[in-house]
């Protein structure tokens, strides 16, 4: 029998990482990518990395937008980054409100986790992005390789991420 090798991903937050975040995003017309996040993501994929979304959409649980509006939003991102020849493996995300205590919500790791699963996924020689110590913590919990804050201060997008890990030959 012939092991299958894993594959290393690049699992992303999405408001603050992929689009500028603005609270509660659910319109298409207040969906604004941050600039330089489809180069970016380009040379990640031609590094080898698959690329994942990992978002908490509490919006939904507290009723500020509708699951069908997620999804009309998550299909115009997906479509637009297609159009730039930028693949998203899958979108996993937590519809719940913080106090519903569930099991999916970052800091918890579950969405990682699952597309781990999935996806026969190299967590260890995988990268999280986020902008919340949330998604950092999932990262960890799960036993990503790397995490990276985009605190503003020591990396303020992806770009600067990117830029790091080319520095150091380790993308």
């Amino acid at each position: 029998m012939i092991k299958e090798t894993a594959n290393k991903a690049l699992f992303l937050d999405r408001d603050g990482v992929i689009n500028e975040d603005a609270g509660y995003v659910c319109e298409i017309e207040d969906f604004k990518f941050i600039d330089g996040i489809f180069d970016a993501l380009r040379e990640f994929a031609e590094a080898g990395y698959r690329l994942f979304v990992v978002t908490n959409q509490s919006g939904i649980g507290r009723g500020y937008y509708t699951q069908e509006q997620f999804d009309a939003l998550n299909k115009f991102m997906l479509e637009s980054f297609k159009k730039e020849q930028i693949f998203i493996t899958k979108v996993y995300f937590c519809p719940h409100a913080p106090e519903q205590k569930c099991t999916c919500r970052k800091p918890n790791p579950k969405m990682i986790l699952d597309a781990c699963k999935e996806f026969n996924i190299d967590l260890e020689n995988s990268l999280m992005i986020g902008d919340k110590p949330s998604d950092v913590e999932a990262g960890k919990r799960a036993g990503v390789g790397r995490n990276f804050l985009l605190d503003g201060i020591n990396f303020k997008d992806v770009r600067d991420v990117l830029n790091k890990l080319k520095k150091e030959k380790s993308l």
